[in-house]
């Protein structure tokens, strides 16, 4: 299936947008810039990406589909972040390389006016609500408080938006 990318977005000639061959849609809204050396990979499952409203992901950003991922509007994803809504076996009796995914934990949803930090990497099952502020170097996987200030890996909340 084709992605659904707004008139309006600008994609750098440098962004690497896969197309999916297995039916995931990446929908990409107004106005949202996506960077040099973005990566937005169809693997690890069979969950469309929706990229809202004016939305900026910086260079070097990796999106998987996986179980899905929803970004709202008005995001702002900082250089080298990783969205991983997917999980491999890890059962000892197949090698790595053999394991199937495991089950979903639901997929990502990133909710309007979130900023992630530098480096912060996302996993399934995680819910970053509205106006959340992720810092540099944090790992996501569950879900944030709305406004919550969160740095960290294990993550922490230090306050909140004012």
């Amino acid at each position: 299936m084709p992605n659904i990318i707004s008139g309006s977005a600008v994609i750098s000639k440098f962004a690497d947008l896969e197309e999916s061959v297995k039916g995931s849609k990446l929908i990409i809204g107004d106005k949202t810039v996506i960077d040099s050396f973005v990566k937005i990979k169809f693997a690890g499952g069979l969950g469309d990406i929706t990229i809202g409203d004016q939305c900026y992901l910086n260079s070097g950003t990796v999106l998987y589909c996986g179980n899905g991922i929803t970004i709202g509007n008005k995001v702002l994803i900082a250089a080298n972040c990783t969205l991983a809504p997917v999980n491999h076996g890890i059962k000892k009796e197949l090698a790595i390389s053999d394991q199937p995914f495991m089950e979903s934990r639901g997929g990502i949803v990133i909710e309007d006016d979130v900023w992630l930090g530098a480096n912060v990497t996302v996993l399934d099952g995680a819910r970053i609500r509205r106006g959340c502020v992720v810092g540099a170097g944090s790992l996501v996987s569950g879900t944030l408080e709305e406004y919550g200030i969160y740095v960290g890996n294990p993550l922490k909340l230090k306050g909140f938006r004012k």
